[in-house]
């Protein structure tokens, strides 16, 4: 909350400095604007809190203790989720309640603020309305801001509609005196342009009569009696969205709606009034009706009458479209303001209902990093955060010209963190890991990875087997065959009809125990090696083509505009993608641990080397399948 009032602080420090304020207005200032931060801080410190809380939980093995007295994590949990749900309970009536009568208070003291010192209330580089004049700064400086720098005024006199007035000096000075209600603006170099209005309207649409002169000094006299006026307890701003309650949004959401039924209703009778006006030319060309068949309705009138009625249509038509550009442009502000009510009304709904998912979220998150404290848990609270609160974000601004459905957009991050937050409870309670790639990785190598590894390179045994005269052989052959029959791609069932003769010669027992054990260990783990190699490649290489074709397929798709199974297809293309950076370094680890066996180096820290495996995978995968069966009959 701290940090968050700071923030507020520095957001708004214009309209506080230098304003001679009592210290009252300034705590008020700081009580109005706190409701509005807890909407945000709210279920940010849920996250955080919740998050440390189990993972200290888990850090000091608080629930392995309390498993094995037979407590769950859904009953360590229980008495929290009470409190969690009577929390939301209560940050709904406070944004109901509390929050509109802040917005409230807070929209006129800020406007109360900004009028006590008009010199204060002109901020650098915008324009500021002062009175009857709209003023324009580059730069100020001395104590109260008083010295101005490149000047530009617009002023307004008597009851003309627009600024026809435009003051420019490269120099300017507010003097002021604390007993006189009359501000002074001096202006140095300048220049002065008036753009005269003659009561003739050709006149003054044709000639634009101007009055431009140069100055040296020129003062302009503000009446601030208003200014110095102002009472802090005054409150007499207008409704707005954000100062509603739930019963007020809702009757005002169905007033804005009536109030558009009704503007469309007027705006179509406006339109069809227009369409059935009388035709002002009333004469055609007699002579033309003798014809019995009339081609050109135009062709009733003379030369005169065409070109008239000609102009009427194309000045009926500029009117209409004129009109119709007016109406859209004030039924997309309609729109606007009416979408904002929604946003607001169901927000207030959403804050408790985001206290409840981000519990849920902290809580299991918490006890599976296993990391308490305000570290790594403030690091995670606020990516999470901050991933929910830029979807809300950027849902709402897209819902205000109903590019998106208001209330869908409200609801969008509930919506997002809700199944991350079941994920995560049910990773928790089954005490498994975060993230179980294996879960994913092995069940596709059972259905993708179909041909047993290709091992032929010495086929010394293997074509010949069944036709060996095993009682032939002596026993130093057979005990070759036992140990080493992987390398001779023989089966299981090789070794033990070789272990059955070597039993029917009656060799010791304890021997052809050992013997049967002394397998030759190296060949067998760079074996095991180079099986996860294989099943790792084959589906990094199915994901790596899968990339590549959906990924080109997609791209051409859009650009034949066909895009909705060109989005599909790219979708698809960057799961196959996702897939295979997560298989690759999983392939690089086998190779690795494969080398060192064979006491080689494998570079898979070059970076030039992994990008051109990942970009030509396929090429990499051929090769190194016939590589590393060449190099495991190295190992002895």
């Amino acid at each position: 909350m701290l940090i968050f009032l700071l923030q507020s602080v520095w957001v708004y420090i214009a309209e506080l400095a230098g304003k001679d304020l009592d210290i009252n207005i300034i705590f008020k200032f700081l009580l109005y604007v706190s409701p509005r931060i807890v909407v945000l801080v709210l279920p940010l410190t849920v996250l955080l809190v919740s998050i440390m809380v189990f993972g200290n939980f888990a850090e000091n093995y608080e629930f392995a203790a309390m498993k094995s007295t037979g407590i769950s994590l859904q009953r360590a949990m229980k008495s929290l989720s009470i409190f969690i749900f009577l929390l939301s309970i209560v940050s709904f009536f406070f944004a109901n309640n509390v929050i509109p009568l802040a917005e409230y208070n807070f929209f006129n003291l800020r406007r109360n603020i900004a009028r006590v010192k008009p010199a204060m209330a002109i901020a650098e580089g915008q324009f500021n309305q002062l009175k009857d004049i709209n003023i324009k700064v580059a730069k100020k400086n001395g104590n109260n801001g008083q010295y101005l720098k490149d000047v530009i005024i617009h002023q307004k006199k008597g009851n003309t509609f627009g600024n026809y007035t435009v003051i420019k000096s490269n120099n300017g000075e507010f003097i002021s005196d604390e007993t006189s209600n009359v501000l002074q603006l001096i202006l140095y170099d300048g220049n002065y342009y008036d753009e005269l209005q003659p009561a003739n309207y050709k006149k003054r649409t044709k000639n634009r009569p101007l009055i431009k002169s140069t100055f040296d000094k020129y003062v302009i006299n503000i009446d601030i009696s208003d200014f110095n006026n102002v009472d802090f307890e005054k409150k007499d701003a207008s409704a707005r969205y954000n100062m509603l309650g739930i019963v007020e949004l809702n009757k005002t959401i169905d007033s804005l709606y009536r109030l558009v039924d009704e503007s469309n209703i007027s705006f179509s009778n406006k339109m069809l009034l227009k369409s059935k006006r009388k035709n002002p030319i009333k004469t055609y060309n007699s002579e033309s009706t003798d014809s019995t068949e009339i081609n050109d309705v135009l062709e009733l009138f003379n030369q005169n009458k065409k070109i008239e009625l000609l102009n009427y249509g194309l000045n009926s038509i500029k009117n209409t479209k004129e009109d119709i550009k007016v109406k859209s442009r004030s039924a997309q502000i309609a729109t606007t303001n009416i979408n904002k009510h929604i946003i607001a009304f169901h927000d207030k709904f959403a804050l408790g209902l985001m206290c409840i998912v981000l519990f849920f979220v902290g809580a299991p998150l918490g006890a599976l990093i296993r990391k308490g404290g305000v570290g790594l848990p403030m690091v995670i609270a606020i990516l999470i955060f901050l991933t929910y609160h830029f979807i809300s974000i950027f849902a709402k601004n897209s819902s205000e010209d109903s590019s998106l459905n208001p209330v869908f957009a409200t609801w969008l991050g509930g919506l997002i963190m809700l199944p991350f937050s079941i994920y995560l409870t049910s990773k928790a309670t089954k005490d498994r890991a975060l993230v179980d790639i294996d879960a994913i990785i092995i069940p596709l190598k059972k259905k993708l990875v179909k041909s047993p590894l290709p091992l032929d390179l010495n086929p010394k045994y293997s074509s010949s087997f069944n036709e060996l005269r095993l009682s032939e052989l002596r026993n130093s052959k057979l005990f070759d065959i036992i140990k080493n029959y992987h390398y001779y791609n023989l089966t299981e069932e090789d070794k033990n009809a070789a272990l059955k003769e070597i039993k029917r010669r009656k060799i010791n027992h304890s021997e052809i125990e050992i013997l049967a054990m002394a397998n030759n260990e190296k060949y067998n783990t760079g074996l095991r090696y180079l099986k996860d190699y294989h099943e790792n490649a084959t589906i990094g290489v199915i994901a790596h083509i899968l990339f590549l074709i959906f990924g080109i397929v997609g791209l051409i798709l859009n650009f034949i505009d066909i895009n909705f199974m060109g989005y599909l297809f790219i979708i698809i293309s960057i799961f196959a993608l996702i897939l295979f950076l997560i298989i690759f370094p999983e392939i690089l680890s086998n190779q690795s641990n494969f080398y060192k066996l064979l006491d080689k180096k494998f570079n898979n820290n070059n970076a030039i080397f992994i990008i051109l495996s990942v970009l030509l995978f396929f090429l990499y995968r051929t090769y190194y399948n016939k590589k590393m069966r060449e190099d495991l009959m190295k190992i002895n």
